[in-house]
């Protein structure tokens, strides 16, 4: 329940589709006043707050608001989450538990924080569980993919789990609600459960389907032949005796909940083809958290009114008492991360890595076929923001975790903005990486009143605020290279970088040059600046960096843009393919001939020198590329060639690459 890969709770009835409680206008009200009530509560049980005495360390770190630990008092120890816990002191028992359906994005790392980091500052145990009960959509590669970005993040379950684990122990708990007379076996149809909950909106007058009243003894044995797999798919499923019919019951979580369906495809990654039916979501998901004895089931406001049929099934089973949270899980909900400007939807972000085709009809009547190749080049693409793609692009896990706790966690939506998540990595990534010159697209300078053996050693700190620290050696020749856009063949007024005739400073140099000409290859385009070292007691206008033309190392860089040219990409066309016209062709720059000083071989013996205590880490090198942006080494390089990949651009630009 914690951010899971579904989009929301369902109920999964045969056919069943949305939608399946009363109108989304009813539902948003029900939401907003859920979230009023649930805002008193928590201001309610919050302590006054108290400003934190910064230790040493976080002054020496002083450029940055948050720390590097998974665990931040002012998360779980003030506002909601401190109330969650007075409201139930108890050791600490919770879980994460989500689909095996596809990769995690940057809305679960929230989730993750939330039930792990809960569990770690109350000194509690946390559960990693899957909730494998759907084996259409569930695949192996999720199960290792979702365990390696929790690992990223530096958190370890107390165990890893899987719905499956119980799936005898699930259906002879089924068993027991039919011979109690809790549910019943249905063969409705989607439209037949549609009208039954008041039409297709959901507004009309509800009644009880036909099946509810069969004898106990009739539907066990109904269940048992879904079973023994005598049922088509979609044919049948057993169901909660729940409120339907109660005219003081709303929620549409109580209107008799499928517990049991059978699916196209029965055989299950953990249980191979053992089973003929499966358990729903909604049946599942509490009796496995009483099964692990979980505290505090934390999950997201989506979720709020699936509450009331959580605490039902399990008082209807005797697994806690009604009315009470003395026994048996609490289940409370807090806010998701949206993150705008950005496509979480897995249907969406697969048919930007597989393509699509549709097949579009003319007003005469003939069809045409649409063909949209794919956008990206896999769910790791550094342009999505799955978690396996923000982790290829360089962000470090402490940046996400700082994200997170800087957000806050309250019953309220957080809706940020992709510039504010950027910001917050960059502010990370400013106290922690060391600085190194790289020239995307270089143009050779030659200093022509130089010896042709001329060479001064520089030595340069990594760290330009602590020049005593670590640092490297860049060798000055006679021959550098300067990024292109550090040059213009006609100088202006509002130009302050290098042009014909123009006095400019080169980074960490003790002394400025002087362009005196240039030249031009067979396509036009400038290859070589001739200049001068000069002597001048003037200080130049300008400094612009610089890398040594014959032992800096070849690279491939690559600068990461919006990859929509819009600001709300979720709400194109996505039936018909029209979200392809909004496709940012700048989305992605290759530099492929950029050049970075020799000093980046020092990086290597060190990668990052940070190991949070989180105990999040990686192998990758992340540095800070002077006036240009902060980049890491791509999981492409080989020892042939290098590729960066851009992480952030060194400051906010909304408008960069459209």
């Amino acid at each position: 329940m914690a951010d899971p890969p579904k989009e929301a709770p369902s109920s999964e009835a045969p056919g069943e589709g949305d939608p399946k409680g009363p109108s989304k206008r009813a539902l948003e009200k029900e939401r907003k006043k859920a979230e009023k009530l649930a805002k008193k509560a928590e201001y309610a049980v919050r302590p006054k707050e108290s400003k934190p005495t910064p230790s040493a360390k976080d002054k020496d770190a002083s450029s940055t608001t948050a720390t590097t630990s998974t665990t931040p008092t002012n998360m779980f120890n003030q506002g909601w989450l401190s109330g969650v816990y007075n409201e139930k002191k108890v050791p600490v028992r919770t879980r994460f538990p989500p689909e095996p359906n596809g990769y995690l994005h940057i809305g679960h790392a929230k989730a993750i924080t939330v039930n792990f980091g809960f569990a770690k500052n109350y000194d509690g145990i946390c559960y990693l569980r899957f909730d494998d009960t759907n084996p259409e959509k569930e695949e192996e590669i999720y199960f290792r993919k979702i365990k390696e970005m929790i690992a990223w993040l530096g958190f370890k379950p107390h165990e890893v789990t899987h719905s499956s684990d119980h799936f005898q122990r699930l259906y002879d708990l089924a068993e027991e609600l039919i011979q109690r007379d809790k549910a019943y076996v249905c063969t409705c149809s989607k439209e037949e459960v549609n009208l039954q909950r008041g039409g297709p909106d959901n507004r009309g007058k509800r009644f009880a389907c036909s099946h509810r009243s069969r004898p106990t003894s009739e539907s066990l044995t109904e269940f048992r032949r879904m079973r023994d797999g005598e049922y088509a798919p979609g044919s049948v499923t057993l169901r909660m005796k729940q409120s339907l019919t109660d005219p003081t019951e709303g929620n549409p979580q109580m209107w008799d909940l499928a517990a049991y369906r059978v699916t196209a495809n029965n055989h299950h990654p953990q249980t191979g083809d053992k089973w003929k039916i499966y358990p729903t979501y909604d049946f599942t998901h509490c009796l496995c958290d009483a099964f692990e004895s979980i505290s505090h089931s934390l999950c997201t406001t989506e979720f709020y009114q699936s509450r009331v049929s959580y605490n039902w099934l399990l008082e209807v089973l005797d697994m806690k008492k009604p009315k009470s949270e003395e026994m048996g899980p609490m289940q409370r909900e807090y806010g998701r991360l949206n993150v705008e400007g950005t496509i979480l939807s897995k249907r969406r972000i697969t048919m930007l890595v597989n393509g699509s085709t549709f097949e579009i009809k003319n007003p005469d009547g003939t069809t045409l076929t649409k063909t949209i190749p794919p956008a990206v080049r896999g769910w790791d693409d550094p342009r999505l923001y799955t978690l396996i793609a923000i982790r290829r692009r360089g962000v470090p896990a402490p940046a996400i975790l700082n994200f997170v706790s800087e957000l806050g966690v309250t019953t309220a939506n957080t809706n940020i903005q992709t510039y504010k998540f950027e910001s917050s990595i960059r502010k990370y990534l400013e106290r922690t990486v060391p600085r190194l010159m790289l020239v995307l697209d270089p143009i050779k300078v030659v200093l022509e009143n130089l010896a042709e053996d001329f060479r001064q050693d520089i030595t340069i700190p990594f760290d330009p605020k602590t020049p005593s620290g670590a640092s490297r050696i860049v060798p000055l020749t006679r021959e550098i290279c300067i990024d292109r856009s550090d040059f213009r063949e006609e100088d202006s007024v509002d130009f302050f970088r290098a042009a014909p005739g123009k006095v400019v400073g080169l980074s960490n140099v003790p002394f400025p040059i002087k362009i005196v000409s240039f030249e031009k290859d067979g396509q036009g385009r400038v290859n070589i600046i001739k200049a001068e070292k000069v002597e001048s007691a003037e200080k130049p206008k300008a400094y612009i960096h610089w890398v040594p033309a014959q032992t800096s190392l070849p690279v491939t860089a690559r600068q990461y843009n919006t990859l929509f040219l819009v600001e709300e990409p979720n709400s194109l066309d996505w039936k018909s393919g029209g979200y392809a016209d909004a496709l940012n062709p700048k989305s992605e720059v290759i530099f492929e001939k950029a050049l970075i000083e020799p000093g980046f071989k020092e990086l290597g013996k060190e990668k990052e020198g940070v190991v949070p205590e989180s105990g999040a880490s990686d192998d990758l090198v992340r540095f800070q590329a002077v006036r240009t942006g902060y980049f890491s080494v791509d999981t492409e390089s080989t020892a042939e060639g290098l590729v960066l990949n851009q992480i952030v651009s060194l400051k906010e630009d909304s408008g960069k690459g459209k």
